[in-house]
């Protein structure tokens, strides 16, 4: 496999690369919106683009229930099947699987799982994750792992860790597409020998990227920040570091003085579709009553297409008034805050400026 990533500038801690993909390249720090089902929820991938999106993430659990691989593979691939022509990123569905406590039994082999949708029985090993994300064409394929919800106790999280490793091995030597690099994830809870350990194991296996999983799961923010540093220091230089499942400006904001350069989350559509609003200053409630008269764009700071033509009067309008154009267009806006909060860090960090731009959020 050939290098896909390439460090340009260190600032403190936080990086500045680009990633080298086979449907494109990505410049990091990114942000990368979820597109669980082959979709960004409320949004067309023109919107995606537009907002300066570089790289989305799908979901193989789900996409593995609903259409099923065949169906995606007759329409010539997942890029083909969404018209996002851009890089793609799958999750190995290992979190949600891990979720279904009452719906799934694991084994060293795997895990037999129960569908959310119809009760229908499936099962996962590590192979064929792989088999199936290799199959959509995806970019980069997140390797099935064990996951842990927090707080926890030691020999949970030390097990986690033993088979996070056995079944990333057992990845390693499943993966055969070179268009798809593989990352393995790291666990280890909060317990920073245990992520020492997986971190040792899994950099021994030589993965083109590597993840950090098993935060954002429990704990507080400032063990999440805590783990994360000391995570990121334990990953190769060269090589693309990702965080799983983090979407607020502050949380990606320290992640990024943590020295991680991707990072997903679910967050910012989430709460366009529920009328909250996402500023560099803070978030708000486009529902309240006092922007019934507020003729100001959403954000003052942002040059979005919704910023830049509508104000939060009119979106609190279509709240109120149930329009589904209102989730639209403040999904639209939050996903483009999170990309242009992105594009100033990559600037900031080629300036040598990074600590002072990182101080404006806190």
């Amino acid at each position: 496999m050939r290098d896909i990533f390439s460090l340009q500038k260190v600032d403190g801690s936080a990086r500045r690369g680009t990633l080298t993909l086979a449907h494109g390249t990505v410049q990091t720090p990114t942000f990368m919106p979820v597109g669980t089902a082959a979709t960004v929820k409320a949004l067309t991938p023109e919107e995606v683009r537009s907002a300066h999106s570089q790289i989305i993430l799908a979901n193989t659990y789900h996409l593995w229930l609903r259409p099923g691989r065949d169906l995606i593979v007759e329409a010539g691939g997942i890029h083909k099947f969404m018209a996002w022509h851009g890089p793609i990123l799958t999750d190995s569905g290992g979190f949600q699987v891990f979720s279904l406590q009452e719906r799934r039994k694991l084994d060293n082999d795997g895990v037999t799982f129960q569908s959310h949708i119809d009760g229908s029985t499936h099962r996962f090993t590590p192979e064929s994750v792989i088999e199936f994300e290799e199959a959509l064409g995806v970019d980069v394929a997140m390797v099935l792992d064990v996951c842990v919800k927090l707080p926890a106790r030691t020999e949970e999280l030390t097990e986690s860790v033993r088979m996070t490793t056995e079944w990333a091995r057992r990845s390693r030597e499943a993966w055969k597409r070179e268009q798809t690099a593989v990352f393995a994830i790291m666990q280890g809870g909060l317990d920073l020998a245990l992520r020492e350990r997986s971190a040792r194991e899994l950099v021994e296996l030589d993965f083109p990227g590597y993840a950090i999983g098993g935060l954002s799961v429990g704990e507080t923010r400032e063990e999440m920040y805590a783990t994360a540093r000391h995570a990121a220091a334990l990953l190769p230089i060269e090589k693309p570091r990702y965080l799983m499942g983090v979407g607020t400006v502050k949380d990606i904001i320290m992640a990024v003085d943590c020295g991680i350069d991707m990072f997903d989350c679910v967050y910012p559509t989430r709460c366009g579709r529920n009328g909250r609003a996402m500023m560099r200053s803070g978030e708000f409630n486009i529902r309240n009553a006092t922007y019934v008269r507020d003729f100001s764009p959403v954000d003052p700071e942002c040059d979005c297409y919704v910023c830049t033509t509508y104000t939060r009067a009119y979106l609190n309008h279509l709240f109120r008034a149930n329009e589904m154009l209102g989730p639209r267009l403040l999904s639209y806006h939050n996903v483009y805050v999170l990309n242009d909060i992105m594009r100033e860090a990559r600037e900031a960090i080629e300036l040598g400026a990074w600590n002072a731009f990182r101080d404006r959020f806190f």
